[in-house]
Formats: structure tokens, sequence, C-alpha cells
């Protein structure tokens, strides 16, 4: 969509039950996702997940998408398809899914590291989800767009990290894709002005080489131009004044991982 939604109170806590739902199934994800298991069967889990908590997956059918979550592994970076793959040790795994939950819709990503994984990749999935906390922290009313995209870039670029500039996060809450654009790299105080009652999704997309990708003919998956490995993590936010509302964390993943 290419217009700004201002929400209401009454709907910024109609679009946190459906990030509510949402983070519970990122964790349901955390329990089962493993060496052996296909992409298949977690996209099954989710679609199922969301239909018994009396939502609907928000990518299902979405432009044509055929899944309920986007599965994107190793150097994949948004958009994989869930597949006959079977996922192995030492991979990892972007799950990026949404729910509409009455008309309203969440969205969020987390990469998983599966099994024993490489020092490299993990410290790609630690700055990158390190950057998406820096982003979050300067959702509030009065910043703009800039403030948020600078501090995702000033966070990646000591490691020599390419970031994506292709794909972006965006506006959400009453469409799955709102305005504004929230790109992960640009200048303090530029872009539009955060004002209360915008909902975005912050989702900084780092590869492990250089920023370059490559979409390919299945007309969905967007993979490094290198081949090198990618990390995606998102969080939805609510802006206020004073601090960010993030209406959807990572806790109850972490706190699922944490046991494993």
């Amino acid at each position: 969509m290419s217009k700004v939604y201002y929400k209401t109170e009454e709907q910024i806590e109609q679009i946190r039950e459906s990030a509510t739902v949402l983070s519970a199934l990122l964790a349901e994800i955390a329990k089962v996702i493993k060496p052996g298991i296909t992409t298949l069967s977690l996209d099954k889990l989710a679609h199922d997940y969301i239909h018994d908590h009396g939502g609907t997956p928000a990518f299902l059918n979405y432009n044509g998408f055929p899944f309920s979550l986007c599965i994107s592994v190793n150097d994949q970076v948004v958009h994989g398809l869930p597949s006959s793959y079977i996922i192995r040790d030492g991979d990892i795994v972007s799950v990026d899914g949404g729910v509409n939950l009455k008309g309203f819709i969440s969205d969020s990503a987390y990469t998983f590291g599966v099994g024993e994984i490489s020092a490299e990749a993990q410290q790609l999935l630690d700055v990158t989800k390190n950057s998406l906390l820096k982003g979050v922290e300067q959702a509030v009313a009065g910043k703009r767009v800039g403030d948020i995209s600078a501090a995702v870039q000033e966070h990646v670029s000591p490691y020599n990290y390419g970031i994506v500039r292709e794909l972006v996060g965006h506006g959400v809450g009453l469409y799955l894709h709102e305005k504004p654009d929230v790109p992960n790299y640009g200048k303090r105080g530029a872009g539009p002005k955060l004002e209360e009652g915008l909902v975005i999704c912050i989702e900084p997309m780092i590869n492990a080489g250089k920023a370059g990708v490559k979409f390919w003919n299945d007309g969905w998956t967007v993979s490094t131009s290198d081949g090198k490995l990618s990390a995606h993590f998102e969080q939805m936010v609510a802006i206020r004044k004073g601090k960010p509302d993030v209406l959807l964390t990572f806790d109850e993943v972490e706190k699922v991982l944490s046991k494993k």
C-alpha cells in the first residue's frame, strides 16, 4: 500500500493481539526446528497453529504467495519457498511469517542456527539481531526513519557485512505492507518523521559477504549474489513518545532456545 495509516489505541491493541499469536508461533517453531525435518513441515505447523488460534496466515495468497511462511536457508536472504528440503546441522534458517487476526496484521522474522553452526554464522546472527535492536531504540515519536536506518547501518558497518538495499522494512497493521519504507541504511535526521500511531516493521537483512542479491526464477526467492550466508530478523514497533512500544519481542523464542 502506498499510504501511511495511523492507528488508534484500540487498533494498536488489536495488532498486539495478532503479534502475540505470531510470537507464540515462532516459539513453537523454535521447539521443533532441528536437523532432519523439512521446511515444508514448518510451513504446515504454522498454517495449522495460526488457524487453531483464530487467525489466517497473512502471507498465504498475498500477491499469489503459495505458503504460510517464507523460509530462507543459508545464502537465501528472504522469501524462500517451503519445500522438501531437509534442514541440516549447521544451517541457518530464516523463518518469516505473518498473522491476520480479525483483520489486524502482524509480521516477524527470526533466523535460527540449527545444531552446531560455524563461528562465522553465529557472528552474523548476533550482529544482525543486535542491529535490529539498535534500530528499534530509535523508533520513537519525533525522530525520523533515517535515525532507525542509520542505527542499523552503524552497528553493521564495522563488520564489513553487506546491507541489502533492494528490500526494506515497512509500515504494517491494517495491511501487510504500508508506508513508510524503513531502509537498513541511511542518514540520521533524514526521511519521514515518526509520529504516534504509526506501526512499523524493522527488519535488517544482512549478508556475510557483498550486499548484492539475485532474484530467482520462481518469482519469490532472493539470495546473496556471492553465495555467502544471509541473516534476517524482524520486529514490529508502535511509535510512541519517550520509548518504543515493541509489539512483538523474541522473548518467547529465546526462552525455548535457551533450553535446547
